[in-house]
């Protein structure tokens, strides 16, 4: 939630402010303000979580690191899915919340690897 608060907020709002007309000022009403901010803390604090999710389906056994490298594609592009349905309709939120989700989930594989790595490696109980 800090990433949103003090990366993608200022770019968000500077963005809002300068898109509209210059004579127009620029009011916001709370109740939608708050529903905005909460609504991107979650994003974010759900996105950051992809790292932890990914590194124990890989732990337990659930996937394999070669299977979700496998995967990489789709899930590029279901971070942009789940960040344009979560952001408000612009490229720019979007792009903040999808590529953090995808950087995200390529420290859970790497991660995992080290885990992996760890388990078959019988001198490293030593």
């Amino acid at each position: 939630m800090a990433f949103a608060y003090f990366v993608v907020f200022p770019l968000l709002f500077d963005f809002f402010v300068h898109t509209g007309p210059e004579n127009v000022a620029v009011m916001t009403d709370i109740n939608q303000y708050l529903n905005f901010v909460l609504k991107l803390f979650f994003a974010f604090g759900a996105a950051f979580e992809i790292p932890i999710a990914t590194f124990l389906m890989i732990w337990t056994g659930a996937t394999s690191v070669e299977s979700l490298s496998k995967k990489r594609p789709y899930v590029i592009v279901g971070c942009f899915v789940i960040g344009m349905m979560m952001t408000p309709p612009d490229v720019v939120s979007q792009s903040l919340l999808a590529i953090p989700m995808w950087l995200l989930f390529e420290v859970g594989i790497l991660f995992g690897r080290l885990v992996r790595r760890r388990r078959h490696d019988p001198e490293a109980d030593t």
